[in-house]
């Protein structure tokens, strides 16, 4: 039996729009009517560590009444035709629990909090609140297992070497606005394949073979999903 080929898809919070979550880009700047500035880096942290946890909890707490949409489930379902590797911006854990298995959260992940001075000591938090004084194994404050703006993006090396192995690339919900993971189609050989799914795609400046879906995530989907599924045949498998 043939081996499956390689889906890498790299996925932005446009995806997650369609189930509530909103997103800061698409309201000027604002994330639920914060400034990115005041509650998601470094220096909004130590200026006031009690506001961005306030923020923090609020959006476990809007993610716990959340649910995964068609997009999230459509993707979990192509793992019958492909080997699926999910890299994605969001830090919500709706791709996992749409049924997805294997997902890299480039940013962080909610449902995780760490210690905030050993950012490889990370701990499964829930959709409970985070306070101060809520310490790690290693006596420092827990802080949210978010990438802030300003911070390094750990998994961005093991998302290019996933992206180096593509058959097919996909891109879904994501402006291409943030680096470095705006980025990571540079690591896609340039022979794979690339669908980007965006209701308004930006310019994309690499030689790579482009099959653009001017469409939200679910849409967009549904049509890439029937593609992969047309193909499948007696003597062509994924």
């Amino acid at each position: 039996m043939p081996q499956r080929k390689n889906l890498v898809v790299l996925s932005g919070a446009g995806i997650s729009a369609e189930s509530g979550l909103k997103t800061f880009r698409g309201a000027g700047g604002l994330w639920e009517g914060h400034r990115v500035e005041d509650v998601a880096t470094p220096e909004a942290w130590r200026r006031d560590p009690e506001r961005v946890l306030r923020f923090y909890n609020e959006r476990r707490s809007q993610l716990a009444l959340a649910k995964p949409n068609t997009a999230h489930f459509l993707l979990a379902e192509l793992e019958q035709w492909l080997n699926v590797h999910i890299v994605t911006q969001n830090v919500d854990d709706l791709h996992e629990r749409a049924g997805s298995r294997q997902v890299l959260h480039l940013h962080g992940l909610l449902t995780q909090v760490r210690s905030e001075k050993n950012e490889n000591l990370i701990l499964d938090w829930g959709y409970k609140e985070l306070h101060l004084g809520d310490l790690a194994p290693d006596g420092a404050q827990l802080r949210p297992h978010v990438v802030w703006f300003g911070e390094m993006v750990p998994a961005m090396a093991k998302a290019a070497a996933l992206a180096q192995k593509a058959d097919f690339f996909l891109i879904v919900g994501t402006s291409l606005q943030v680096y470095p993971a705006a980025g990571l189609i540079a690591s896609v050989p340039r022979h794979v394949p690339v669908w980007y799914i965006d209701p308004e795609p930006a310019p994309i400046y690499e030689q790579h073979t482009i099959h653009v879906i001017k469409a939200p995530a679910s849409e967009g989907l549904r049509i890439f999903s029937q593609h992969i599924i047309d193909r499948q045949g007696p003597h062509e498998k994924f």
